[in-house]
């Protein structure tokens, strides 16, 4: 178990990292739930990424109780409503990528703490979470965003194959082999890095760029060449990555999470760049600006120059210490969890699934 603090020399110390812990921590609400910012709303899949946050900085206790807080939102049926509100539901609709992503969470949890206790306290909520997602399975290998909304997700399928792989690795660590999920992350994976024109066109986003990485679905060559297609469209040279391609808008979460995808497929020159370069975005106290609207010739809808939304997000905060993490494995200092987005410790990456399944002979067909 590490009770040291991940720092990347040059960037940001861990006296740096534990001020922008505490930041995340300010915000955090009295039942345990954290939201984008103090008034704004909780979603699963944010406040988790913000609770590995803070155990990579050192708040134990808070990470905990934000992890605790989740089963006490779940549904009956493994889900969890989409937006929370000061403890009161605001919108219902039970979204998969927030209903897997908690195992993502409890496996970071186990990687860094080795706690197993705490993991059998929540692996029921997982395990429910996971039999929901995989409930809306596509025939084609995509996952519907929710039930009443019957597209797939690019973006929200690449995290919940990571999700998948978290879930397996957990379901082997207690003993209770998961096939169906193994079966699911096969489809999954293949639909993603071969069936990518079946999922709802969100290509303006940039996350649907480079989450294919990030979530683990391409890898190796083929994720060079993916991160290759787009870059000069996202990413703003000493600024970060764009949020979205017709917005002269930079955003740290953004920017981290390519980082992070950089790190994964061990281009770590460009990895550290960015992750300095999105340094303005810190506030004093250790929060960040969730983004900066950048000088653009001709772009006149947005003043330029300034900090927006003028507000500091804990997933921005998030994104910046995972992706610390991340590099410190490599350029300074860093806890046991640095991998969970390499996926070095999660279960197999279900090629060999996608084969056994006969995945290469899903029809080109319309989702629709």
């Amino acid at each position: 178990m590490s009770t040291h603090l991940p720092f990347v020399e040059g960037i940001l110390s861990a006296d740096d990292v534990a001020a922008t812990a505490a930041s995340i921590a300010r915000m955090q609400e009295p039942d345990g739930g954290i939201p984008w910012t103090i008034g704004e709303h909780t979603d699963i899949w944010n406040h988790v990424e913000a609770a590995m946050a803070l155990l990579v900085g050192g708040q134990v206790e808070a990470a905990e109780r934000a992890l605790r807080w989740v089963p006490t939102m779940q549904r009956a049926d493994g889900s969890w409503p989409m937006k929370i509100v000061a403890g009161e539901v605001e919108d219902d609709r039970g979204e998969v990528n927030m209903s897997a992503y908690f195992a993502v969470g409890v496996w970071h949890h186990w990687l860094v703490r080795r706690d197993r206790r705490f993991v059998e306290e929540l692996w029921p909520s997982v395990r429910a979470g996971l039999d929901f997602v995989v409930s809306l399975q596509q025939e084609w290998g995509g996952i519907q965003w929710t039930p009443v909304d019957d597209f797939c997700l690019l973006t929200g399928c690449s995290s919940i194959y990571q999700s998948l792989r978290a879930g397996v690795a957990l379901a082997e660590l207690l003993d209770e082999p998961q096939p169906e999920w193994e079966l699911a992350g096969g489809r999954l994976g293949h639909a993603i890095r071969e069936h990518a024109d079946l999922f709802a066109d969100k290509s303006k986003y940039s996350m649907d760029w480079y989450y294919p990485v990030l979530g683990g679905a391409v890898r190796g060559e083929a994720a060079s060449e993916l991160l290759a297609t787009r870059w000069d469209d996202f990413v703003v040279p000493g600024l970060g990555t764009r949020c979205v391609d017709t917005n002269p808008w930079v955003t740290g979460a953004e920017t981290c999470e390519l980082v992070m995808a950089l790190d994964a497929i061990d281009d770590h020159e460009r990895a550290l760049q960015l992750l300095g370069e999105i340094q303005h975005l810190r506030a004093d106290d250790g929060s960040y600006w969730t983004g900066w609207v950048y000088e653009l010739e001709g772009y006149e809808n947005e003043t330029p120059n300034v900090y927006w939304p003028v507000e500091h997000t804990t997933y921005t905060a998030a994104a910046v210490l995972l992706a610390v993490d991340a590099l410190g494995d490599r350029f300074g200092a860093s806890t046991p969890g640095s991998g969970i987005m390499r996926g070095n410790s999660l279960a197999g990456d279900f090629a060999e699934i996608a084969l056994e399944c006969g995945c290469e002979g899903v029809a080109q067909h319309s989702p629709a």
